[in-house]
């Protein structure tokens, strides 16, 4: 018989999107999403590698599906919402977690580079949200997403389109938590510090700057995907059925460090 807890943080019975959820930290979201009983539908850009990740999650029995789509087109945006509705009916949980980050000093950013970058990371989430919010209106009930980053709070060198987007997400977190609260919709946002992932594999390779990005945590390493679930699960569960509007980071105390 399921205890209180495991009913508290139960998803069963729940609809989720994670986009950008075939690798990285979007994965380990999706692992623990699904791992908590909800069916995800797990989108990407590689067709190739997002079919292998669900075939994965099938193989360990759980309710896993996948939908190829690039976030800076936004007809395959529509397409997304239009297959989830079709199939599915509904959703109770939308993650915002498919991002882009290309770096280049500001005096010199590729203006192209810009508007993709804002595209995926920040326009792409405001469509999504805005097109499964309807859905979670008619429900009266649903829980958003929106995976940001430490430099939605700090100045990093060197990557000025990423930044600005992520500091927007974190401010459209805000904006729909409230927009969103009176039909029972919570939103929230979560912010990673230095993961490793292929996000930040240049760092990771090298030697240097793994380490001086370790230290600039106050548990001196980096974190993994499998990190992020347990503050989804939390979110997207009804074991946080007052929090909205909230920004949450798992940097390893990154942001809380002093000397």
């Amino acid at each position: 018989m399921p205890s209180y807890l495991d009913k508290l943080f139960s998803l069963e019975g729940r609809i989720a999107v994670v986009t950008g959820g075939s690798r990285g930290i979007g994965k380990g979201i999706a692992e623990g999403l699904l791992g908590a009983g909800a069916t995800c539908v797990i989108t990407g850009v590689n067709e190739t590698r997002l079919q292998a990740t669900v075939a994965d999650f099938k193989a360990q029995g759980l309710a896993a599906d996948g939908f190829a789509c690039e976030m800076s087109a936004e007809a395959q945006i529509a397409d997304l919402v239009d297959y989830v509705e079709k199939t599915y009916g509904r959703i109770d949980v939308l993650v915002n977690n498919a991002g882009l980050t290309v770096g280049h000093h500001s005096l010199e950013y590729p203006d192209e580079t810009w508007e993709k970058t804002l595209q995926v990371n920040l326009t792409a989430p405001f469509q999504l949200a805005k097109h499964f919010g309807r859905m979670m209106k008619e429900q009266q009930q649903g829980v958003i997403l929106n995976v940001t980053s430490i430099a939605a709070e700090q100045g990093f060198p060197g990557n000025p389109a990423y930044q600005a987007a992520k500091g927007g997400l974190r401010q459209l977190t805000k904006a729909l938590a409230s927009d969103l609260a009176e039909h029972n919709i919570r939103v929230n946002s979560i912010g990673p510090g230095y993961f490793h992932t292929d996000m930040g594999k240049a760092s990771w390779e090298d030697p240097e700057r793994r380490k001086l990005r370790a230290q600039c945590a106050m548990l001196s390493r980096w974190g993994e995907p499998q990190e992020m679930a347990g503050l989804a699960i939390f979110l997207a569960s009804d074991a946080s059925s007052f929090v909205t509007g909230q920004d949450f980071y798992i940097d390893g105390g990154w942001l809380a460090k002093g000397m």
